[in-house]
This record gives C-alpha cells, sequence and structure tokens, in this order.
C-alpha cells in the first residue's frame, strides 16, 4: 500500500480541539452579559438571544453574538419566520473565506441581504402578518445593528452619552419616507372616519400601516419594504449598556429614562426594572419587550456602579467622534478610553445603493450567484442591480452585482417601478 493511500483526513472537530489544547485559540476580547424581561398584550413580541457563537475564519476561530426583537402585527407569524430564518440567511450572504476584519466588513450588506430574502420568502408564503425587526450582531467591540419599524436600539458607553444605533420608521415621524412611498406612487394619511374627520397616525394606502418599513406585510402594498437601516459602531474598550425594546416601552420612556431608572443594576434586573417602569407610566397597552445587553472587557466584572452620563448630543453625526491619538510612549494600561467610532451608516430603500459594487472585498458577490436570494444564476440570465438606477455614475447595466428574475421583480417593486396587486386590509 503506498504512502499516499495510508493518509487519513483528520476531522475539522479533532484539529480545532487541538488547537484549543496548544492555546491556539485566543479568548474572547469581550464579555457580553444580557437580560430580557416582557409582558404580553397580544403575545406578538419575539426575541433571539445567541451568544459565543463561534466560526472558523482563516486566522483562528471568531465568536460573536446575536439579538433580535421582533415585534408583529396583525398575527405572529412573520414575526416567528423572521426569528427563525432571518439569521441563516444574513450569514449566507458572507462568503465562507473571509478573516475576522473581511466578516465583519461584510456584515452590513449581508444585513441588507438577508432581510429582503426573508420578506421575499415568508411573502410566498401568502400570510398577511407583518413584523418590526431591530437585529444586532456583536464581534469583539463592533455593533452592527439593522432595523426595520419602530422598535429601537440604544447604547450608552461607559464613556457617557447616549447613541441612537435604529431608526424610527413611523411614517407620523419620518418626513423621508413619507416622500419616498408618495414619490413612489403610495399615499400617506390619517384614517378618514366621515365627514371630512381624520384620527390616528398617518399611515400608508392601501392597508393602512402606520410604519413604512417591515418584513411581511403583503396585504398592505409593497411600498412597505424591507430594506434596513444599518449602522455599526465600535466601541471603546471600555464597552457600554445596549437597550432594545418594542415600541411598548419607547412609548412609555424616553432613552434617557429607561438608562437612568435601571443604572447600576445587572443585565438581567435592568431589563426587568424598564419594563416595570414602562407599565407604571402608560399600562400595559401593547406587548413591552425589552432586552439589555452589556457589553465589558474580558478582565472587568459586570459594574455596580456606573459612571456619570453626559448630556446626549444634539445632532446624529456629532455624536460619533473620531479616536483619540495614543502616544507611543504611554502604556496602554494607562491611556484614557476611545470613543466611540461609527464605522457605517446607512439608511436607503433603493436596492442598488445598499449593494453598490465600491466595496473592499473583491469576491463579495459571486458572478453567478444571486446578490439577495444567493441561488445560483446561468450565465446571461442574471440582472445587474444597477439596471434603472437613478444615478448610476460609471456603472454599467451588465456590471455586477446581479439579481435573479425574481428578486429584480421584488427590486422593482419596493421601488415602485410596476404595479403590485394591492389589498386594502387595515393593520395596526
Amino acid at each position: 500500500m503506498s504512502a499516499r493511500s495510508e493518509r487519513r483526513t483528520v476531522p475539522l472537530s479533532v484539529l480545532l480541539k487541538r488547537e484549543l489544547a496548544n492555546e491556539k485559540i485566543e479568548k474572547p476580547e469581550v464579555v457580553v452579559v444580557h437580560g430580557q424581561a416582557s409582558e404580553d398584550k397580544k403575545g406578538e413580541d419575539f426575541t433571539l438571544l445567541k451568544t459565543e457563537r463561534q466560526r472558523v475564519v482563516g486566522d483562528g476561530v471568531s465568536t460573536y453574538s446575536v439579538f433580535g426583537l421582533f415585534d408583529g402585527h396583525n398575527g405572529t407569524a412573520a414575526a416567528i419566520y423572521a426569528k427563525e430564518n432571518l439569521l441563516n440567511n444574513v450569514l449566507s450572504a458572507i462568503p465562507s473565506d473571509l478573516n475576522r476584519d473581511e466578516w465583519v466588513a461584510a456584515l452590513p450588506r449581508a444585513l441588507v441581504a438577508g432581510f429582503v430574502k426573508t420578506d421575499k420568502d415568508f411573502q410566498q408564503k401568502a400570510q398577511s402578518s407583518g413584523t418590526t425587526v431591530t437585529f444586532m450582531i456583536i464581534e469583539g467591540w463592533v455593533v452592527t445593528v439593522a432595523s426595520v419599524g419602530d422598535s429601537r436600539c440604544i447604547l450608552e458607553p461607559s464613556e457617557g452619552g447616549i447613541y441612537y444605533l435604529s431608526a424610527d420608521h413611523r411614517l407620523e415621524s419620518n418626513e423621508e419616507e413619507r416622500v419616498r412611498i408618495t414619490s413612489s406612487g403610495g399615499e400617506v394619511g390619517r384614517l378618514n372616519t366621515g365627514g371630512g374627520t381624520e384620527v390616528g397616525p398617518l399611515r400608508c394606502w392601501p392597508g393602512g400601516l402606520c410604519l413604512s418599513r417591515s418584513i411581511g406585510d403583503m396585504d398592505v402594498g409593497e411600498f412597505i419594504v424591507p430594506v434596513p437601516y444599518v449602522k455599526q459602531v465600535k466601541l471603546s474598550t471600555a464597552g457600554g449598556r445596549i437597550i432594545i425594546s418594542s415600541d411598548g416601552v419607547w412609548d412609555a420612556l424616553s432613552a434617557e429614562m429607561a438608562l437612568d431608572c435601571c443604572r447600576g443594576m445587572s443585565a438581567e434586573a435592568a431589563a426587568s426594572h424598564i419594563v416595570k417602569e414602562a407599565l407604571q407610566a402608560k399600562g400595559l397597552r401593547d406587548d413591552t419587550t425589552c432586552i439589555v445587553i452589556d457589553i465589558l472587557p474580558q478582565e472587568k466584572p459586570p459594574p455596580s456602579v456606573r459612571t456619570q452620563k453626559k448630556p446626549v448630543k444634539g445632532m446624529l453625526k456629532s455624536i460619533f467622534r473620531k479616536k483619540a491619538s495614543e502616544s507611543s510612549y504611554i502604556d496602554k494600561e494607562y491611556l484614557e478610553p476611545d470613543v466611540v467610532q461609527e464605522l457605517y451608516e446607512e439608511g436607503s430603500a433603493v436596492l442598488s445603493e445598499r449593494l453598490e459594487t465600491k466595496y473592499p472585498l473583491c469576491n463579495m458577490f459571486k458572478l453567478f450567484i444571486c446578490a439577495v436570494c444567493q441561488v445560483e444564476i446561468k450565465p446571461g440570465e442574471g440582472i445587474s442591480v444597477h439596471k434603472g438606477a437613478p444615478n448610476p455614475g460609471r456603472l454599467r447595466p451588465w456590471d455586477g452585482p446581479f439579481l435573479c428574475s425574481s428578486c429584480q421583480e421584488k427590486r422593482e417593486a419596493m421601488e415602485g417601478k410596476r404595479t403590485a396587486d394591492r389589498l386594502g386590509s387595515g393593520s395596526d
């Protein structure tokens, strides 16, 4: 028997165990501690909590955590479906051969693809429910949040201040979304009770949904899109606290109130206390859910006393400052903590702007793979995401990335470029 035939392949699990035994896998540099609490009115809020998930990368093993809040309406089907499928759809949009930094850089675009695919697949089930989604991935000190709807995510770093990591897609408060819908052929207005009397919040018609973005909601027209607002920030090595809550909390408490009422508490106690404060303020009018996440240095236990907070910055852009320069002769142990850095922010609902070609990864989209649903496309059948784009610049219609025909139809419907079938059914 030849020497080559005597060789046997070693399972990946065995290799990983050997690496761990040799201490070649570095311990996570951060500790992620979380707590959750909820009070149900309709039973349509769902959460996803996954910590210390590992993936093998070219330069070792990386650990990340995932948190999601799904606030359903008109039933639970969309919220449950998104909870069960969104993470896999996001991960499938990321190439498997990326190192840690490339993987983090790929997240914003993969989140867009994952949200759109989840919505497209759910709508094929012909169910009329919908859901808001606030979805967060933590990798090291980098926090990436994607959101549609009116659940919110806020950050208070250890240095103080409040950072808003999600967007509010209520039509009542978002003028840009009202313009987008009316420009695409939809209508925005209040419920008309007859005789010219209008009541309640602004809604999108047909359908009557008061949100401009969600997953599902096939019965309210395709002006309601699943393309998420995405923000990616890098915390300092001092860490911070993040609160993700449904509108049952934010209709009762401001960001400052939510953070102040739980200062000094553990994440578990903080989540319960925030829900309690919200119920005391407004009562149980809606499902009220809260997730609290503390991101801490590996050697630092959960703090019992938080540092004094700084006032909230007025402008969204001005709340992020550049990383302070470090003096080479000062020991890092005695340096003041860096401040939060903004790495990425985009909220456009136009896919050609969210799946643009300019990107640090040359292999982000394979030539014959749909950029949204990841199905294989036969040569010549792919449709460039830039086809018909309002501002293509130097890009040509045959420049990638590409969409399959069904995803192109979905894109055209979202952007008001074709007439979509709509049923005028009211939703909350």
